[in-house]
């Protein structure tokens, strides 16, 4: 197993059950109910020195899942351009959420939830299976959707044990 395959094997582990379909539902959901409960002054709390705020970790689920639909859009049309990857960190620093709401945060990603939902609802298996290069790796159309689930729920995860039980 090449590293590559290591890294994403961690997040495909985390899916609980084989409809990932549905767990993409439901991890959608569940960091809806989350972020909903949140003021807006609670959604500038990071856990600790130098760690992400909730803000910017929803920022950052926003960002990863458009890069990996993008990924998977040109992959299920058969584009064979390798795709570069990117940097989360950067990605994060350069977010300016400042004049940005939580709640405006919170539709973004429940509109971005649905419209990669209904994406990958509407691929058949033969799109599912088609690969293509992004960070100089092999990936196919499903196990992004994978990702996508997994990512999302390793996030929960992060925030379930780091950040509500000192802000509750």
């Amino acid at each position: 197993m090449t590293e590559f395959q290591k890294y994403i094997q961690r997040y495909l582990d985390l899916i609980p059950s084989d409809n990932w379909l549905e767990e993409m539902k439901l991890s959608g959901n569940q960091t809806l109910e989350i972020y909903e409960r949140l003021s807006e002054e609670e959604s500038n709390f990071a856990y600790a020195e130098g760690k992400w705020s909730l803000k910017i970790l929803l920022q950052h689920l926003i960002d990863a899942e458009r890069i990996f639909d993008y990924r998977a859009l040109r992959f299920a049309r058969k584009d064979q351009a390798e795709l570069a990857g990117w940097d989360e960190e950067l990605y994060a620093k350069e977010c300016d959420l400042e004049n940005v709401s939580l709640k405006n945060l919170i539709s973004e990603f429940d509109n971005l939830r649905k419209s990669t939902i209904h994406f990958f609802e509407n691929l058949n298996q033969e799109l599912l299976s088609q690969t293509g290069i992004a960070n100089k790796n092999e990936i196919s159309v499903e196990t992004i959707g994978k990702l996508i689930v997994g990512h999302n729920i390793h996030h929960l995860n992060i925030i379930k044990e780091r950040y509500l039980p000192i802000l509750i």
